[in-house]
């Protein structure tokens, strides 16, 4: 079963939204605003006093100012809803660190050895690693060619890159012919040489 059946009794108690917007802001420079929010359906007895239903546990927001290259050439947070006011609220300069890297180069794990732990936030850490993907759809189109037109156009960026979009599957056959390529097993058949 692919998707196991949601049960008719089952009662929300926790949303966590994860929102990221990109935007072009000229020059060839990019901003990536992502905002990670926890919202519990009943009151919550956190240790600074009691949070509303509907209010939220978690409101954090990363931005990254990028170019076109996926560099990142700045960057930093802002905590405005948090569990421990005082602490959460003040690693916005931590996200500093994220300076320096590609989204494309080592990204995810260049994140968490930089912020990972007690170094930085878990939720902030953890947003980050929604960046690379999100980043590659919105300059898809846009700064990366995705068709492949022209005679010296490179290979499509987004093929080899998931099951459906491989270079030897039934996607690539039919929307992107030119970039296909057969499995071994098509290109060189089996012998049909009988044995004795």
């Amino acid at each position: 079963m692919a998707l196991p059946p949601a049960a008719p009794e089952r009662l929300l108690k926790h949303t966590r939204h994860i929102d990221v917007q990109i935007y072009a802001r000229g020059a060839g420079l990019w901003e990536v605003d992502a905002v990670i929010t926890d919202v519990k359906t009943r009151d919550a007895d956190l240790a600074n006093g009691v949070r509303r239903a509907g209010d939220p546990i978690h409101d954090m927001l990363l931005r990254l100012v990028i170019d076109e290259r996926f560099n990142v050439l700045e960057a930093g947070s802002e905590t405005r809803a948090m569990p421990y006011p005082g602490e959460c609220d003040q690693l916005g300069d931590v996200y500093g660190h994220l300076v320096g890297l590609n989204l494309l180069k080592g990204f995810r794990f260049a994140v968490l050895e930089r912020l990972g732990g007690v170094t930085g936030c878990t939720h902030l850490t953890e947003l980050a690693q929604v960046l690379p993907t999100a980043v590659v759809q919105a300059f898809a189109g846009d700064v990366i060619n995705t068709r492949g037109d022209g005679a010296d156009a490179k290979q499509p960026f987004q093929l080899d890159r998931c099951h459906a979009l491989r270079t030897d599957g039934n996607v690539v056959r039919s929307y992107y012919p030119r970039w296909y390529k057969p499995a071994v097993s098509e290109s060189h058949p089996p012998s049909t040489v009988p044995r004795n």
